[in-house]
């Protein structure tokens, strides 16, 4: 949901989420230093990023001189412990990534053609008020042209600490999530426009298992999860529960209003195969690591799934990214740019990001969200350039 990844109403519920006390700037930082004596980047950057009002930090960068962490602020706001070393994190709409690799393994093996249409393997599932499945491509699906409805607007009857609790137990098949995007109107035409849908995804995921007569968890974690023994990897299905070690997630749902606890998961949107993956940063790292190195995607897939449209400069994304097959790309300070999918939900912010040979690797997460979007705004400045410090340094 990778704000991210994310948008529509994953995006206007999470580009909710928490602005700290005042009081978390006074919290000890982790203080670190390089080899040599030379400042820690990442720890100044997490700490950076902390004093914005994000109540937890936590980054890990791998590169081929070694892997470095950073944390900073705190974990739990009653306990003021700290943020726990090789936590886990839901990782939101990372997910997609997942899933849109296991789509294009299937394109590379012959079992479907992304220009095959959403009716084909999903006979009747994408229609009512102008939305037709017979016009839209899995291609299309995967890169979000599709103009398909976000469903999340409907499974978010209540924006509030109240709406939370009361809903977040609420469980609903696939079949369901997209029922709800087909009450409403197309967002465009197929293919003319670019706009973030997670009801894209929860199709893809519907694909996979009528290609494999098997769900898109089986098949992420026997492509995926096994071959690269992501053994921290989780897919939980309507499980609520965050396994720790792991920091809490806030939200603040209004402005100048309480943090509310949300580390357990809100399953309208936190459960399918736009968003309900579990993992770690060593985890996700290598994830990104592989893909790019060309071990998950033969060339012809890995080049469709970077072949990019570019995305409307907002407050979800820096300026100037692009978009591929559920993967964005990210113009560098420092030339270039990086390939990633950020994730997002109630109260967290995670943004996973590697270079174009796959030799440098970051992951970021923020465990709370604020309301205010001014803030929001500084902590998504903060935060990317962060990941981009990391990988201009790891580089080179």
């Amino acid at each position: 949901m990778p704000i991210t990844h994310r948008r529509a109403v994953r995006r206007a519920a999470t580009a909710c989420a928490a602005a700290v006390l005042a009081v978390l700037v006074s919290v000890p930082a982790e203080v670190g230093a390089a080899a040599g004596g030379r400042p820690d980047v990442l720890q100044r950057d997490a700490d950076a990023l902390r004093a914005t009002g994000v109540t937890g930090v936590s980054a890990r960068l791998a590169t081929p001189r070694g892997v470095r962490t950073a944390r900073s602020g705190v974990a739990d706001l009653r306990t003021r412990q700290p943020v726990p070393q090789d936590e886990y994190l839901r990782i939101g709409s990372t997910t997609k990534t997942f899933v849109a690799t296991v789509m294009l393994q299937l394109a590379g093996e012959g079992r479907l053609s992304l220009d095959d249409s959403v009716e084909r393997w999903l006979p009747g599932a994408v229609r009512g008020q102008g939305n037709d499945g017979r016009r839209i491509t899995l291609r299309q699906l995967l890169q979000h042209t599709s103009g398909l409805p976000d469903y999340t607007g409907d499974v978010v009857p209540d924006l509030s600490p109240d709406g939370y609790r009361r809903n977040r137990a609420a469980t609903y098949t696939p079949e369901q999530r997209v029922a709800f995007a087909m009450r409403h109107r197309p967002l465009f035409a197929p293919g003319t426009e670019w706009k973030y849908s997670n009801t894209n995804y929860i199709l893809a995921g519907m694909v996979i298992k009528a290609v494999t007569g098997r769900s898109w968890e089986k098949e992420v974690r026997s492509r995926i999860l096994q071959p690269l023994r992501l053994d921290r990897t989780v897919l939980p299905g309507n499980d609520p529960l965050l396994r720790g070690p792991h920091a809490r997630n806030y939200q603040q749902f209004a402005p100048a209003g309480p943090m509310t606890d949300t580390t357990i998961a809100y399953l309208p949107f936190d459960g399918d195969a736009d968003g309900a993956v579990i993992s770690t940063a060593a985890d996700v790292n290598t994830f990104f690591t592989a893909l790019l190195r060309g071990r998950l995607l033969a060339p012809a897939q890995l080049a469709d799934m970077q072949r990019t449209v570019a995305v409307p400069d907002g407050r979800d994304n820096p300026p100037a990214s692009r978009y591929g097959l559920g993967l964005e790309w990210t113009p560098l300070s420092c030339g270039g740019g990086y390939w990633g999918h950020s994730g997002s939900g109630f109260g967290y912010l995670v943004w996973p990001a590697a270079t174009a040979d796959g030799r440098a690797a970051v992951t970021v997460a923020a465990h709370s969200r604020p309301a205010d979007q001014g803030a929001a705004a500084r902590q998504l400045r903060a935060m990317t350039g962060m990941v981009d410090h990391a990988l201009c340094a790891g580089r080179s």
